[in-house]
């Protein structure tokens, strides 16, 4: 019997059908987990005879792990032991219907590995990588049947994490990569689909919430630790950049990014950061080393984001035209007892202030190329944001400064006062992964819908950046990045043809 004659009514791998995993490592036994608990038996291989048992014995302890929380019962649990069979012989993963490697970031290996398993397994079983970073065109392109290769890109811990980015490669058939999808599915993952492209979705488009926050940085536009109060209390993310990088690892998340920029072909949008490299040059490297951006010694001190202190607000404010993605402001004064006086002109976001001053929404200009401007970013949701971040420059009147921290202040915000960067911190962050994600749909990378999933599950974004740009609406990354472009004409801020199609597209509909 096949595997698909096995499945009949669903293109899953059915439970009855053994799935071996090649690598013992931390993602090999937690994808070995996952295919345990769902019914399978499964053959856990790994070519160091000690790595094998000691993978086993790390999934078997995790199984008790969960007895013990009340997740999984006692029966459950002995069965699944019996199912796990840890090997170092290769030729006993010959029955499998699924064969999932997680060994080591290198092409050969791979290639070698599978170049192995297509003497031995059948012609119907499916073969899948979990590579984040390799093509997986490139690991198949020597097999004799490369239509049954798909990569499985399983997120670290398997076991927890829902995701499972399901990559067809050039020459991947429709039928196994949509096996493979309802395989994940039948094992309880939310699984995306996506073509082979560098990053594949999640670290393809999540480049920009490292890369702008290192931008900021580096442009003296702000200090770590305020930059990701910023992300955080402004912007929804569950972590900010700097805190992230530490908890993944520098030499990590830098190789991710170099892996992408050099697979792109050096595309400027992807462009490393030169502060990250000296920090992974220097060996510190995040929790793991002990120092990162911020230190874990014994008895060190979380840095504090910069906060200004309390200032009186403005009596009154004169707002001229909608304020788009900040109008929820509008009832958050009237409801402080801040007198709003609205005109009915359309000039964007422009809050008049009783110094003759403005306040603006962060549009991808600086305030020195105006008189008297003060900007403030852009906010998830401006009611539940604790903290706004204003930039101003050298040339800004201190009291239109005092008076633009003294509203938020009265708002209930924590307020961080940050240089005069174009687009500031979200609001540039935003509009990359925006662009991002409208370039990867254009080219076909994947859907709309599987993109937002991606995020959401992937890196835990508030809002798909998909939908974070509907929201946005009339067209306002594409022009917040088409000012960034005009300041910093490198490419890397350019408007992406995806971002600018969609953008009309919504013009046109609004």
């Amino acid at each position: 019997m096949t595997a698909i004659e096995a499945t009949q009514g669903t293109s899953a791998v059915a439970p009855s059908r053994t799935v071996a995993v090649v690598g013992a490592g931390t993602m090999g036994q937690g994808i070995a987990q996952v295919a345990l608990i769902a019914g399978h038996r499964v053959r856990l291989y790994d070519v160091v005879p000690g790595q094998v048992e000691a993978g086993a014995g790390a999934i078997l302890s995790r199984l008790e792990r969960l007895v013990e929380k009340g997740r999984l019962d006692e029966e459950a649990r002995g069965a699944a032991e019996l199912r796990l069979e840890p090997t170092t012989d290769l030729k006993e993963l010959a029955d499998s219907a699924l064969v999932v490697e997680a060994v080591v970031e290198k092409l050969p290996v791979k290639q070698e590995i599978f170049g192995a398993l297509e003497e031995i397994v059948a012609e119907d079983c499916i073969l899948a990588t979990n590579t984040s970073s390799l093509s997986v065109t490139a690991i198949a392109g020597a097999l004799r049947l490369p239509g049954r290769f798909v990569g499985l890109h399983f997120f670290n811990p398997a076991p927890l994490l829902p995701l499972v980015e399901v990559v067809s490669g050039f020459a991947t058939d429709e039928d196994t990569a949509t096996r493979a999808y309802e395989t994940a599915k039948a094992w309880g993952k939310t699984p995306v689909r996506c073509t082979d492209t560098p990053g594949f979705i999640v670290n393809r488009i999540a480049r920009p919430f490292y890369a702008e926050a290192f931008a900021v940085y580096e442009e003296r536009g702000a200090d770590p630790a305020t930059i990701d109060a910023v992300l955080r209390e402004c912007g929804g993310f569950r972590m900010g950049a700097f805190e992230l990088t530490d908890l993944i690892g520098q030499d990590v998340n830098e190789a991710v990014t170099r892996s992408v920029w050099e697979a792109f072909f050096r595309d400027p949008k992807f462009t490393p950061s030169l502060a990250q490299r000296r920090l992974v040059e220097s060996g510190r490297l995040g929790r793991k080393s002990g120092q990162g951006w911020f230190s874990y010694a014994d008895g060190a001190e979380r840095p504090v984001p910069h906060t200004a202190p309390v200032t009186e607000p403005p009596s009154h404010i004169t707002v001229e035209g909608d304020l788009g993605p900040a109008r929820e402001l509008l009832a958050l004064c009237h409801e402080a007892g801040i007198t709003v006086h609205e005109e009915e002109e359309d000039r964007g976001t422009r809050i008049l202030l009783p110094s003759g001053g403005q306040l603006a929404l962060a549009d991808g200009q600086t305030s020195v190329e105006f008189r008297d401007v003060v900007y403030f970013d852009l906010a998830l949701d401006y009611r539940a944001a604790t903290r706004i971040a204003l930039s101003a420059s050298e040339i800004t009147e201190w009291e239109t400064l005092r008076q633009s921290i003294g509203l938020f202040q009265a708002l209930g915000k924590s307020v961080s006062v940050i240089g005069d960067v174009p687009g500031m911190i979200v609001a540039r962050t935003v509009a990359m992964l925006v662009d991002l994600a409208a370039d990867a749909v254009a080219k076909g990378v994947a859907s709309a819908e599987d993109i937002d999933t991606a995020m959401r599950l992937g890196v835990n974004y508030p809002v798909g950046p998909v939908e974070w740009g509907r929201r946005l609406g009339r067209a306002w990354a594409h022009e917040l990045l088409d000012e960034l472009h005009a300041r910093v004409p490198t490419g890397r801020y350019a408007p992406s043809l995806g971002l600018y199609r969609q953008s009309y597209v919504q013009m046109k509909s609004e």
